[in-house]
């Protein structure tokens, strides 16, 4: 039985999908969830003429907000206890640390995070956060393909 559930949200359809199995899992347990959204920094690297990177990091914090809201509608709605909470992440190898360190410090027995199913090139080029926490959790971790829930076999 768990009782204390971190789910990793990115606002994907498949980071979607993984809140709800979360939250089914926490209604069915009575377990306190924390959805739980960080703001990747990476695209701030970039150096081009004209480019901003505070409006990309600035509409990252709002998104990050927005799905605060919208999953702590949802938790009330279901009677599920608990509340989101939004970090930074200072480049993308540092989000799975940062998931890590929140799902230690919320004292989680469980992480549930959305799995996009990459392979080949685009997984070595994009790597895969699920991937790197999977590897170095030392609590279960519960991946959700980005198919679930749906009709269509994954790519």
């Amino acid at each position: 039985m768990y009782t204390r559930i971190l789910v990793a949200v990115d606002g994907s359809n498949t980071s979607r999908r993984a809140f709800e199995a979360a939250l089914d899992l926490a209604q069915t347990n009575g377990a306190v969830l924390r959805p739980f959204y960080v703001v990747e920094n990476t695209p701030m690297y970039f150096e081009a003429p004209g480019y901003d990177p505070s409006i990309l990091r600035t509409r990252l914090v709002e998104e990050g907000q927005e799905l605060r809201a919208e999953f702590s509608k949802a938790m009330a709605d279901k009677g599920v206890k608990g509340d989101p909470a939004v970090s930074e992440a200072s480049s993308l190898g540092d989000v799975s640390e940062i998931v890590l360190q929140a799902a230690a410090e919320f004292n989680a027995d469980l992480l549930v995070m959305g799995t996009h199913g990459r392979r080949g090139f685009q997984r070595l080029i994009l790597g895969s956060v699920a991937e790197r926490c999977v590897r170095q959790a030392t609590l279960p971790v519960l991946l959700i393909p980005s198919a679930a829930g749906t009709d269509k076999e994954p790519a």
